[in-house]
């Protein structure tokens, strides 16, 4: 079992980026984010327990979102992560507070213990849109993450710390102003 800390939208601002999942699903061997029932997020760590385990990683998430308000995050750039299969996610305009938030959660849990792609240095901030594209639908998938032109906003009011897999809750909590 896997431990992520994450920031989520859980409110209707985030219907833009579901909506992206939808279209994103066509392109994928089986639609990926609606299948985990959860809602629209950034991963700031994931860890294997028991290297980490869920008092720690959800310790680590609450100091660094003390007194932290929602995050209004802007979307403007559709991007890919290559491999097979090929991830395709929503680039935030503006990274300052997502590094920072990361920032704070490497300097309480050793990087070491987290996932390769989520340490300090290795971490991009995105918004997944869907991690299954199939090798079939790669150029379609590419060509339509180019083509995106528009501009969505979200709301990301909610820390939290889950298990997976499937996606398991253990700990949230509203930000706040």
């Amino acid at each position: 079992m896997a431990l992520a800390i994450n920031i989520r939208a859980d409110n209707s601002s985030a219907d833009e980026i579901e909506r992206l999942w939808d279209q994103v699903g066509a392109f994928e061997v089986a639609p990926s984010m609606r299948a985990l029932a959860y809602r629209p997020h950034f991963t700031f760590a994931i860890y294997d327990e028991p290297a980490v385990d869920e008092h720690i990683a959800w310790g680590a998430m609450l100091k660094a979102v003390a007194g932290q308000a929602p995050l209004r995050i802007e979307f403007r750039r559709i991007r890919w992560f290559e491999g097979s299969p090929l991830v395709l996610w929503a680039e935030p305009t503006s990274n300052d507070v997502l590094m920072r938030l990361h920032g704070s959660i490497s300097a309480v849990i050793d990087p070491a213990h987290c996932h390769p792609h989520y340490r300090p240095g290795a971490w991009t901030p995105h918004c997944t849109l869907g991690m299954r594209v199939a090798d079939k639908c790669r150029d379609d998938a590419i060509e339509f993450a180019r083509s995106f032109d528009r501009a969505i906003e979200v709301l990301f009011d909610v820390a939290d710390c889950v298990a997976f897999p499937p996606v398991r809750i253990i700990s949230e909590q509203r930000l706040r102003s």
